[in-house]
Order: C-alpha cells, then structure tokens, then sequence
C-alpha cells in the first residue's frame, strides 16, 4: 500500500504543468487523485494516463475564478469520496501585456482571479469538510516572483504570488489548531505552458535547464507524505542555474 492510500487529493490545475506533475505524484504514492481544469478533455487524458499507471483518478471540469463553480466542483467530490484530505492549489495564469506601461483593469483583475481568488476559492470550499475531520494539507503554488518580485512575470502576477504567501500564512495561524496545515511552494522558473505566454521566450537550451514539472511533482508529495504533526510553512526552491541571478529572465525595457 502507498503512503497515501485512503487519502483524496484535489488539484486545481492539474490539467498540464506542475498541477499535472503533482497529481501523478500523489497517485504513485497511492492517493485518489481528482484533477480540475477549464477543458474537460485535458483533464481526461491525464486521468486516463495515470489509471493506465495503476493510479486512481478522475477528471471534474472547473473554473477556479468562479466561486460557485468551484463551490459545486468541490461538493462533488465530496458527496462522491466522503472527504478532501490534500488539496494541491496549482491552477495559475498570466497575460501578454502584463508591464505597467501596457496592462489594463482587465487584464490585472484576469490574472487575480485566477492566481488569488481561485486559490482562495477552492481552500475555502473545503475548509469546511477539513475542520470536520481535524485533518488537513493545503499545497499553494505561489512562485519565486512571489518573494523576489521580477521585471519579467509583471505587477499583476508579482502581486497575486505575493498575496499566496499571506494566504498560507493566515491558514496556518487560524486552522493549525484545527489540525489542519498548509504550504506554500514557491518555485523559480519551471519548464510548464506557462513560459509560451512570456512576451519573450526563453531559448530551449535554457528551458531544459529549468526546474521540471516532475520536480515540483517530487515537492508536492514531499509536503504531502510528512506526518501531520509537522507543517513546512514554505519552500522556496529554483534550478541550480538559476538565470534570475544572472539577469537572464529580465526583458529588456523598450
């Protein structure tokens, strides 16, 4: 039997990338994973591999940036599985125009919806069924950007990845007495999607000397398999080369 065994994880944004790597992870060491994204068919394809692997998993569509459908996700799995032991917040986004010079009030508040609310959302939608149970690990993926704001990933995602390490630090005063207990990870560049919405890519060489999902994927079930005595409050990790020491990630200001 797994470490995890019995348990249910729910990750948002587990249809690509860290949430992807994480939610195969979890699997291999034995939890029921339910992966949530915005398309369907993504998320049946990952479900679908990871049961070829042995796991166990399923895919449920969601919109993180929708309380209510974020409330009705996390109902579901509940009335199905009876209970919501992990829940891995990976689900994020960022846009083009994303420098002060060029982002609007549409695009700040579409990167906030995602990368804040729908982390605050889905911790809320179980926080319930967690106290019940007096048992509980939220996984927040916030980014390096988050504690060493960066000229390239813009105000708007810098701000919301920022406002994930109060999140977690908030959750941990309130419901460690609860038994409940949350991380949050706070990755330098990773190789995922994400990087293809930078204004300027990164060359490939230096894509493949990034972190990889499966790296994170490793974290995650770290945090994940500790005895529920102890809480790691953050993790703060990057790739031994890390080109944000090197000036590589700025974008040069036009």
């Amino acid at each position: 039997m797994g470490t995890l065994s019995e348990k249910v994880a729910w990750i948002t944004g587990g249809g690509s990338g860290i949430g992807e790597a994480g939610a195969r992870a979890l699997a291999a060491a034995g939890a029921l994973v339910v992966i949530s994204g915005r398309h369907q068919v993504e998320l049946d394809q990952v479900a679908e591999s990871i049961r070829s692997s042995g796991g166990k998993a399923e895919g449920v569509a969601c919109e993180v940036s929708d309380a209510q459908t974020v409330q009705q996700a996390a109902d579901g799995i509940l009335r199905n599985y009876g209970h919501v032991d992990i829940l891995v917040a990976s689900v994020g986004t960022n846009i083009g125009k994303r420098f002060w010079k060029e982002v609007t009030p549409a695009g700040w508040d579409q990167v906030v919806a995602v990368d804040l609310n729908g982390v605050t959302y889905s911790i809320l939608a179980v926080l319930p069924s967690m106290r019940a149970n007096k048992e509980g690990t939220v996984i927040i993926i916030s980014s390096w950007a988050g504690r060493f704001p960066a000229y390239a990933t813009g105000p708007a995602y810098n701000a919301a990845k920022a406002a994930l390490v109060a999140v977690g630090q908030s959750f941990n005063m309130e419901e460690g007495a609860n038994g409940l207990r949350a991380t949050v990870i706070l990755p330098g560049e990773v190789a995922t999607p994400l990087l293809k919405k930078r204004p300027l890519p990164a060359p490939q060489e230096e894509i493949d000397r990034m972190l990889q999902p499966e790296d994170l994927g490793a974290t995650i079930r770290f945090v994940a398999e500790l005895p529920l005595r102890v809480c790691v409050n953050e993790i703060l990790i990057s790739p031994t080369w890390n080109r944000v020491f090197f000036g590589g990630a700025d974008i040069a200001k036009k």
